[in-house]
């Protein structure tokens, strides 16, 4: 099965990730079914998806024609087979949890087409415990897509061992026709590529923190006012390509050894859980959260990344 060929593509899990992987793949023209376990949980990805549109247009991200037109495209159902059973490609967004994920899986492997290719959105399971749950090792894989997936253009796609190189670009190239920017993660490592690089940071942010170098506060200024800024519009191999490499080698003699190298969680960040100061969701965790000041942040990253959007689209 080659790219041109997929039409229908089921979604399954509505959630946070869900819901947007659903819309996207509805705005790009695709008859998407989207499946979730309640009602509930459907009527709540439905209103996030509508606000999530009024949104873009509000941006001229979309014309309101598009908008409109996108949920006439998805599908919302509470039954599985309903969901799945015509489906070219399926994309499995449930709770990151390597039992459920198997069972999904296999009820796949047992419902799809032979033909249907089957990924996960994880953020880090490998695609083998998936592909070893069902008889079609061949077609299955992982696309994971960045929060919020409506907006972040990248997906990472990584194969397992068994992945034929035909499905991978199938996928990569349906994933293309929906806007998005594919990275192929050539081998299976527990965190692929962006949670690796995320991780790393977030450990050395959590021990400066915990050894009273910085606040969170401070930390998070550090970021988003300096490198975050140039990483909006490049990569770390290209900016450090600008000083060259002699000057990165120096500095890097320096800061290296005194790195964090814990194979243990950070003790402020176990704290923190034990504590139930989640984040916004409980309303407090390194900040104070409001329902108004954490729709602020939400809305303020979400500006920016459409911004963001703009700068790469002017570009020669």
């Amino acid at each position: 099965m080659k790219a041109d060929d997929v039409k229908q593509i089921a979604v399954v899990g509505a959630g946070l990730m869900g819901h947007g992987i659903a819309q996207e793949l509805a705005l790009a023209g695709y008859a998407v079914h989207m499946h979730a376990r309640t009602e509930a949980s459907l009527g709540t990805a439905r209103a996030h998806i509508e606000r999530n549109l009024d949104y873009l247009v509000d941006l001229g991200r979309l014309s309101r024609a598009q908008a409109d037109a996108a949920p006439s495209r998805l599908h919302a159902t509470t039954r599985f087979e309903e969901a799945v059973e015509n489906a070219d490609v399926v994309i499995e967004s449930v709770f990151e949890d390597l039992d459920l994920k198997r069972r999904i899986f296999q009820q796949l492997d047992e419902v799809c087409p032979r033909h249907t290719l089957l990924a996960s959105n994880t953020s880090g399971l490998m695609p083998s415990s998936f592909a070893s749950a069902t008889r079609r090792p061949d077609k299955v894989l992982v696309a994971h897509y960045a929060n919020p997936p409506h907006l972040i253009p990248l997906v990472e796609v990584v194969p397992s061992p068994e992945t034929s190189q035909e499905s991978l670009s199938t996928l990569c190239g349906v994933l293309e026709m929906a806007g998005k920017r594919p990275i192929v993660v050539r081998r299976e490592v527990p965190g692929f590529v962006l949670n690796r690089l995320q991780c790393s940071l977030l450990r050395e942010a959590l021990w400066l923190v915990e050894n009273g170098v910085a606040s969170p506060r401070d930390v998070d200024y550090a970021l988003s006012n300096s490198i975050g800024r140039r990483w909006a519009v490049a990569g770390i191999f290209e900016i450090f390509e600008l000083p060259g490499w002699d000057l990165v080698k120096a500095v890097a003699e320096n800061v290296f050894p005194d790195l964090t190298t814990s194979a243990d969680v950070s003790p402020v960040l176990t704290d923190k859980v034990e504590s139930g100061d989640l984040g916004v969701r409980t309303g407090k965790g390194f900040y104070e959260w409001t329902p108004e000041s954490a729709d602020a942040l939400r809305q303020r990253i979400a500006h920016a990344l459409v911004e963001i959007e703009r700068w790469t689209d002017e570009r020669p």
